[in-house]
């Protein structure tokens, strides 16, 4: 029997490596700074050699004697990570955290030089790849783990197989909780055919729920807040969280050893705030038939085997 989990009491994981996409911001940040407690390797993925450098320098004065990396990754530009990884001296990686992504604002439709919609690119499609490119490392370990992180908005949304790009009909919150739809679909699909081929990697879905910058502890430079914003933020906290609080499900995921892959985990309070808890999977997440079709159409647009080889 494992003791109850506590969010403040980490399991310790020292020999073991965590990849964290956009670990050098928001959520990304913190559940870096929550593992590399455990004495882990952490290693951060983004595109900004300095925001990286800026987040590890911050991890450390909190974390004395972390254990940090920078591993340079672009999402938004899914062709350019089997560089990345290659050049990535590492025999195995015990888990991928799928964290990076444009965050819900409200920006025109815009695309990356191959013609793919920004956010279903970089939410989406570069972690697809990442999966993919990353396969032998994961497979490597003994327990390998891969944790998509998806959003509570995308409860209400549906995918479009026939425009999964927003093409026709774009606007930019339906655009956006598609993208992380689709991010959980591929989430579910994926240990499903982990397990059709006897893998020992999992893949786990978890969501930071309702995550807000006001009520957020400071990080600067990677995050600072007025005392007038920690004050205008107080209320929301009855409903949701800050950032620290919201990596929590994501940590777990990467760390329960009663974890299992094909599960949702999210916060405990409706869903938006409090400590990690296991959900039912919504059935629109879950769906084989719009899976399939996701599949292979992400397979078409980055150029990824559909087997991912982890086996």
């Amino acid at each position: 029997m494992h003791q109850p989990w506590d969010v403040h009491v980490l399991p310790s994981a020292p020999g073991r490596t965590f990849l964290i996409t956009g670990g050098n911001a928001g959520i990304g940040y913190f559940v870096a700074e929550q593992l590399a407690a455990t004495g882990a390797r952490i290693v951060l993925g983004s595109r900004d050699p300095r925001k990286a450098e800026a987040a590890m320098t911050s991890i450390r004065s909190y974390v004395p004697g972390a254990r940090l990396h920078h591993l340079p990754l672009d999402l938004a530009e899914p062709a350019s990570l089997k560089s990345a990884v290659d050049a990535w001296d590492i025999d195995r990686l015990d888990a991928v955290v799928h964290n990076a992504g444009i965050a819900l604002d409200d920006p025109p439709r815009r695309e990356n030089r191959h013609g793919h919609e920004l956010m279903f690119a970089t939410n989406h499609l570069g972690h697809f790849a990442l999966t993919g490119w990353l396969a032998p490392l994961l497979a490597a370990a003994p327990a390998g783990r891969v944790v998509t992180v998806g959003s509570f908005a995308a409860r209400s949304e549906r995918l479009d197989p026939a425009d999964l790009q927003c093409a026709h009909d774009y606007r930019p919150k339906r655009a956006y909780g598609r993208s992380k739809l689709a991010q959980m679909v591929f989430g579910f699909e994926l240990d499903r055919r982990l397990r059709a081929v006897g893998s020992p990697v999992r893949s786990v879905v978890a969501h930071p729920g309702g995550a807000l910058d006001a009520l957020t502890p400071s990080r600067p430079p990677v995050h600072s807040r007025s005392v007038g914003e920690r004050l205008r933020g107080l209320p929301a906290g009855l409903l949701v969280q800050g950032k620290d609080a919201g990596a929590w499900p994501l940590v777990r995921a990467v760390l329960d050893p009663d974890v299992h892959g094909g599960q949702l985990w999210g916060p405990g309070v409706f869903g938006l705030r409090g400590r990690p808890r296991l959900e039912p999977v919504p059935p629109h997440m879950a769906d084989p038939a719009v899976a399939a079709r996701l599949w292979a159409a992400s397979c078409d647009l980055v150029g990824v085997a559909p087997g991912l080889g982890l086996t």
